[in-house]
């Protein structure tokens, strides 16, 4: 006997129906696959209320290293920061990525000098990342035009610092040198002294000497007589 889908068995307890446990399933996958819809449908919307980081600017930019840095829309819940770094016209990325900060730069290093740079800036927040931010492109100069660039008079904290320990190291080996001068005009003054003090027991040992040869005596214990 059939009744729809449900199919009517006998057995030793009597009929029982076979389509309830297939009920059962149909509507447990249905409410697994209305709470998948409503984490999809919030993890949506924590992505599209985090805004895309403003602001974007490229500073410091040297002939191997810049500076980028960035704002973000206020009460944003941003825990950290992604950045894209590729050179213009090749496919090859650099990817950036901190959490549990709140700075708003980031160091981009080991650049090529004379090259072009397109940086996007990502937020994070613990839902996930923002949509990336308008491109950025900025060039690296050449070495020789940074050098013709900077006046004579232009002292950055770099050269500052070297000139400082420059100056530091002189001041060493000139301390050095001094003490090195002053022991030897030391040892020079006490080798001088002992010599001065051994002077007059030598005048005495000479003066002696010379005595001793203009008198000789006489082997019997006399002095010589010449008979005149």
């Amino acid at each position: 006997m059939k009744a729809g889908r449900s199919i009517c068995r006998r057995g030793e307890g009597g009929f029982r129906v076979g389509g309830g446990k297939r009920r059962k399933r149909n509507m447990n996958l249905k409410r697994k696959k209305a709470m998948c819809v409503q984490v999809y449908i919030a993890a949506s919307i924590v992505y599209t209320l985090l805004s895309a980081p403003l602001n974007v600017t490229i500073r410091e930019i040297e002939v191997n290293s810049a500076v980028v840095t960035w704002e973000i829309s206020e009460g944003d819940p941003v825990i950290g920061f992604a950045i894209t770094q590729q050179k213009k016209d090749v496919r090859m990325l650099r990817f950036i990525q901190e959490v549990n900060t709140t700075t708003r730069s980031c160091a981009l290093w080991d650049l090529d000098e004379d090259t072009e740079y397109i940086v996007h800036v990502q937020s994070i927040s613990m839902g996930g990342s923002s949509p990336p931010s308008e491109p950025v492109l900025f060039r690296t100069p050449k070495e020789s035009e940074k050098l013709a660039s900077k006046s004579p008079d232009e002292v950055t904290m770099e050269e500052v610092g070297q000139a400082a320990q420059l100056r530091a190291g002189e001041l060493i080996i000139i301390v050095v040198v001094l003490i090195m001068w002053a022991g030897v005009i030391a040892l020079f003054c006490r080798q001088y002294d002992i010599i001065k003090d051994n002077e007059p027991n030598n005048n005495k040992d000479k003066a002696k000497n010379s005595s001793e040869c203009s008198t000789p005596e006489h082997p019997q214990g006399g002095l010589l007589r010449s008979n005149v």
